[in-house]
Parts: structure tokens; C-alpha cells; sequence
């Protein structure tokens, strides 16, 4: 319970850092990112470890289009990065449609974790964003 505690203040406050400082890119980022995580904490079932989610699934689909459309012609590399551990998220959810003799609490693990890494890579994108942008109207 006490790691979905620090998980939900790093993500509010990480979205929060991103409206407030950061620029058009990482403000829709952090609005994708947030609604999938509301989304997902509505559509999970009490199954434990059995199956594929298959709302999920399609959640981390969705997010996984919307941060590559972010990408596609960014000039920042963090929507690169987001898109590329969002990736590894997707292929947790084949892995476990494909039944590898894999332990599913450890795709759901790296599922896990990789949600920090994507909440990080748009607080650093956030962040330099905001410098640039500091920088820029200093010397104008």
C-alpha cells in the first residue's frame, strides 16, 4: 500500500510540475500520461495474476501511439524515451498474451517500474523545457 502512496504523489506532482513549467509538449504528455492512470486504476480487475487485462492492454496501446506522436517530430529527446519504455510496457502485455513460461508478477513489475522511468523522463523533459525557456527570456 505505501508504494502506491509514493506513486500516486510522484505522478500528481510530476503532472502538476508539467502544467505549471513545462511547455505544450510536455503539458499534453503529462495530461496523456495522468488520464491513463486514471483510466487504468478504473478499469483493473481483482484477478491477481491470471490472464491478460485486456483493458490495460489497450490503455498502454493508446499511450504508446500518443507518446510516439509526440516523438515524431520533437525536438526533445524525452518523448523518444517515454515512448520507448512505454514500448517495453506493451510488450510485458504480449509476453503474457504470447503465455512465455515467464512469471507474470515479474512483467508486472517491469510494468511497474518503467511507469516511474516514463513519469521521470517527462519531469526531466519538463524541466528543460522550463530552462530553455528561462534562458531564452533572459536574453531577449
Amino acid at each position: 500500500m505505501g508504494y502506491a502512496v509514493v506513486g500516486a504523489v510522484f505522478m500528481v506532482g510530476m503532472t502538476l510540475f508539467a502544467f505549471i513549467k513545462g511547455g505544450s509538449r510536455e503539458r499534453l504528455g503529462a495530461g496523456i500520461y495522468f488520464l491513463a492512470w486514471i483510466a487504468s486504476l478504473v478499469v483493473q480487475e481483482n484477478v491477481g495474476f491470471r490472464g491478460l487485462p485486456i483493458g490495460m492492454f489497450l490503455i498502454d496501446a493508446a499511450v504508446l501511439v500518443a507518446l510516439a506522436a509526440i516523438a515524431w517530430r520533437a525536438p526533445q529527446s524525452w518523448p523518444t524515451w517515454a515512448a520507448g519504455l512505454q514500448l517495453v510496457t506493451v510488450m510485458g502485455h504480449v509476453m503474457i498474451l504470447t503465455t512465455k513460461s515467464v512469471p507474470i508478477a515479474s512483467l508486472y513489475t517491469v510494468m511497474n517500474l518503467t511507469s516511474y522511468l516514463i513519469i521521470l523522463c517527462i519531469g526531466v523533459g519538463t524541466f528543460w523545457a522550463w530552462q530553455e525557456r528561462k534562458l531564452a527570456a533572459q536574453y531577449e
